[in-house]
């Protein structure tokens, strides 16, 4: 058995194909005619454009807008004017073009390498396969076609690119495994989005694994079984079986209110990412939107977005949802979200630095439009203003301020807003968890961000798998912040939600339960599943679950606790 990183809630068993992508090779030369190869050059990025557009709009139909906005965004790398500048300049110095290209590529790849979060990572592998492939193009290669496999493969590949996704054709890929990538990973996106079982980071499966192999993929265990026996295929169908009839039984539970076994109602929200993912929350049942993380806005283009480039996006979302409620949290840059035009300070601890809110308001014109769009939207819908990485009273001042001078503007103008229009903090640092009872006079609902949350109370970074054990949700140190948190809101009669993944985790629900929470914002395809486990349980039932559960002194005894009764 090989392990990996389980990224898909699914498991297949097929045939092996393993794909050896080599790096394209050229001699390096000097050329003499330097203005023919710019035209060479220019002439290949015209070609990487009118290709990728190709790629994302299919993209776009089999898996989603998101999905697609990745590839789009190679297009604005491959434009970026500091880019395309250094490797024109490197040509006039003589360079091929080939050469210009991967130097400066590589340059690139070098500063962003140093970084250990996975999301810097993955620009990593955005830059590598726009190298790969525009260095094809330059040397007339034909791309790794992936969209003619047999039905029932199982793709064995060392990293599955942005590029290479266009041609799955989903039907047919009864697996993916990869010898690189982790849970936020292009390939973990993309087989979350088709439903295909995936496992990731398996070391050395290209070589380990040969063509026409069977093999199982177990995308929830992270588990893959090469050339499985008798009995192991046979317990593979049983469990395949087994989870088929979970995901069917789950389909009673679209249309239903999310509510306890005692009938005490909960709400039941989705976090995304752009307009378009609005669209799946709906299609999951969704009954609202908890988190609309508006930094992937800002990402994958050369300028920050208008104000009204801004407002039609909140707006859409606004209407999409037709009166239920949106949560739109304000940009949240810096840490591991770096924007390039935002010009954000090299930092030695950027996780403890200019980011999130402090930014914003140090940079009051680009916050000031963000904050005006809102505005103007909340006329179109229920929309919520949401405060990220608050860790003082004066910084929720501070914005309110700004949003009460903008309110006086828009009333000037004669321009329509939501005049009650609610604003919240994102409760994910200590010092707000700490002061929660101060917060919650000052604002209209809290939001509990689990990730930093944990991270910043356990003192970890969660890229270092140093010290990776340490971060945890169950640690009594986190449960009893969150606790904490729900009864400061409860308190002053406040709305308190939760939108880090924990949300949808089973055996943290009785114990969300117990505490009070009033929403869970989660995945859209978490939706009936947490709505399901909700079901199972009664106030009385979480409650004796979240005493027992409080009074254990690790993290490895609450979860041991909470897995016998998870439901």
């Amino acid at each position: 058995m090989l392990k990996g990183i389980g990224v898909s809630n699914e498991m297949g068993m097929g045939k092996a194909v393993i794909i050896k992508e080599e790096q394209p090779i050229y001699e390096k030369h000097t050329v003499s005619n330097t203005s023919d190869e710019v035209k060479r050059f220019e002439q290949a990025v015209d070609k990487f454009i009118e290709k990728t557009n190709v790629l994302a709009e299919r993209i776009s139909k089999s898996a989603g807008e998101k999905e697609a906005e990745i590839l789009r965004g190679h297009i604005l790398m491959i434009q970026d004017v500091f880019m395309a500048d250094e490797i024109k300049k490197q040509i006039e110095n003589g360079e091929c073009a080939e050469a210009a290209l991967e130097n400066v590529c590589d340059s690139f790849i070098g500063i962003l390498s140093v970084a250990e979060d996975e999301l810097t990572q993955q620009r990593v592998t955005d830059i590598c396969d726009l190298k790969k492939r525009m260095l094809k193009i330059l040397l007339n290669i034909e791309e790794t076609d992936i969209s003619t496999l047999p039905e029932n493969t199982v793709l064995c590949i060392n990293e599955l690119t942005p590029s290479m996704t266009a041609g799955i054709d989903a039907k047919n890929i009864a697996g993916i495994i990869t010898e690189i990538g982790g849970t936020t990973s292009h390939s973990a996106i993309l087989a979350k989005a088709l439903e295909i079982p995936a496992v990731l980071s398996v070391k050395d499966a290209t070589s380990l694994i040969k063509n026409g192999d069977t093999v199982i993929v177990d995308g929830t265990k992270g588990e893959v079984i090469v050339s499985p026996s008798e009995n192991e295929q046979a317990e593979y169908k049983t469990k395949k079986e087994n989870h088929l009839k979970e995901k069917s039984e789950l389909q009673k539970y679209i249309g239903l209110e999310t509510k306890t076994a005692d009938g005490h109602k909960l709400e039941l929200v989705c976090n995304i990412g752009n307009p378009k993912d609005a669209d799946k929350a709906l299609q999951c049942d969704g009954e609202g939107i908890g988190l609309f993380r508006t930094e992937f806005l800002f990402m994958s283009r050369l300028q920050a977005p208008t104000e009204e480039e801004q407002f039609e996006a909140y707006k859409s979302v606004a209407i999409k949802m037709n009166g239920k409620p949106v949560i739109i949290r304000t940009l949240d840059v810096g840490g591991d979200k770096d924007i390039p035009y935002l010009n954000l300070p090299k930092e030695e601890n950027p996780f403890l630095g200019y980011r999130a809110v402090r930014y914003c308001l140090g940079n009051k014109q680009l916050y000031m439009a963000q904050l005006k769009a809102l505005l103007r939207a909340s006329a179109f819908g229920n929309i919520k203003i949401m405060i990220p990485m608050v860790t003082c009273i004066e910084e929720v001042r501070a914005v309110k301020a700004l949003i009460s001078d903008i309110k006086k503007q828009l009333d000037n103008d004669g321009i329509a807003y939501n005049k009650d229009i609610q604003v919240g903090v994102m409760i994910e640092t200590p010092s707000a968890s700490l002061i929660a009872d101060i917060l919650a006079k000052e604002v209209d609902f809290f939001s509990i961000g689990t990730n930093d949350l944990t991270q910043y109370t356990m003192v970890v970074d969660r890229g270092n798998a140093d010290v990776s054990y340490l971060y945890s949700v169950f640690n009594p140190s986190v449960l009893r912040s969150v606790q904490h948190i729900i009864k400061c809101a409860k308190n002053e009669n406040i709305f308190v939600g939760m939108c880090g993944e924990a949300a949808a985790d089973k055996m943290l629900i009785p114990l969300l339960i117990s505490f009070g929470l009033d929403e869970f914002s989660v995945s859209a395809t978490s939706v009936l599943t947490t709505r399901k486990s909700i079901s199972s349980w009664t106030k009385q039932s979480a409650d004796e679950v979240a005493q027992k559960a409080m009074q254990l002194t690790t993290a490895d005894e609450v979860i041991a606790y909470l897995k016998q009764t998870a439901r």
